[in-house]
């Protein structure tokens, strides 16, 4: 547990530091993460790392994580990367006559898609107008849930949220989650109520906690079919990168895509 607090307090703050400094320090750090956590895919499914579609799959999850792309390729809208790197993994199995097979891509498209897009919504948020706001309200409602359901769950949880995928979580540890994100959300409502208005933000909160969850348990199902505890060793007492980034892969996008954030 000691072990857990402590790198979770120093990789906390260091995240944090880079978010508020912003720029390529960010950006960077994110797609940093986003290869770190597609390794850990790749991993995860058997994948050779060094296998030719493996390698585009890698190169695919840093485009799509960056915001802003070098050497102007970002003419392209991001849809018209999607297509490409569909159409490559697609084209290995039949230049490789099958022994890549249509499984294989599929998986590797399944993952440069979830983690390069879900890193690259979080470096758009911290680009947006009154981005650190914007990007810390949304950590925060994510944090403030996880850490509400794990306490509020420990002190009277009694009914399994979802035994089959996540045996510790309950119902109870959930909407204690819940009630704590959206106290959260409207603490950020009395620094700024001009850009977040109250019902914007337990909107926000009731998105976030809700798709946090979710991606949660994506990830706990995920790794269970896979046999495995957790998906890296990256952070001692934490797992990877994918254990500690599941909810926010699927939060930040959502939230974009609801207009919750300024457009």
């Amino acid at each position: 547990m000691a072990q857990r607090l402590v790198t979770g307090i120093v990789a906390g703050a260091f995240f944090v530091a880079m978010l508020l400094l912003g720029n390529w320090y960010y950006t960077l750090l994110l797609a940093l993460l986003a290869v770190l956590g597609f390794r850990e895919y790749v991993k995860l499914n058997g994948l050779p790392a060094g296998r030719g579609d493996v390698l585009c799959g890698f190169a695919a999850v840093l485009l799509l994580s960056l915001p802003r792309m070098p050497f102007g390729w970002d003419v392209l809208p991001i849809a018209t990367w999607m297509w490409l790197i569909l159409f490559v993994l697609l084209a290995a199995t039949v230049l490789s006559k099958n022994r890549i097979d249509l499984a294989q891509a599929s998986l590797l498209f399944l993952g440069t898609v979830y983690i390069g897009l879900g890193f690259r919504f979080m470096a758009e948020t911290r680009d947006l107008p009154h981005g650190v706001f914007w990007a810390l309200l949304t950590f925060f409602c994510i944090w403030a849930s996880d850490a509400g359901a794990y306490f509020v769950g420990k002190a009277i949880g009694k009914t399994k949220l979802w035994p089959e995928i996540s045996p510790n979580k309950t119902v109870e540890g959930a909407v204690g989650g819940l009630i704590i994100a959206i106290l959260v959300a409207l603490v950020f409502c009395l620094f700024e109520p001009d850009w977040l208005g109250y019902g914007r933000a337990i909107g926000f909160a009731l998105a976030a906690a809700v798709a946090g969850t979710l991606g949660d348990l994506i990830q706990s199902a995920y790794k269970r079919f896979r046999g495995v505890k957790d998906s890296g060793n990256l952070l001692p007492g934490h797992g990877g990168v994918l254990d500690r980034t599941d909810s926010w892969l699927i939060v930040f996008p959502l939230v974009h895509f609801l207009h919750l954030l300024p457009q």
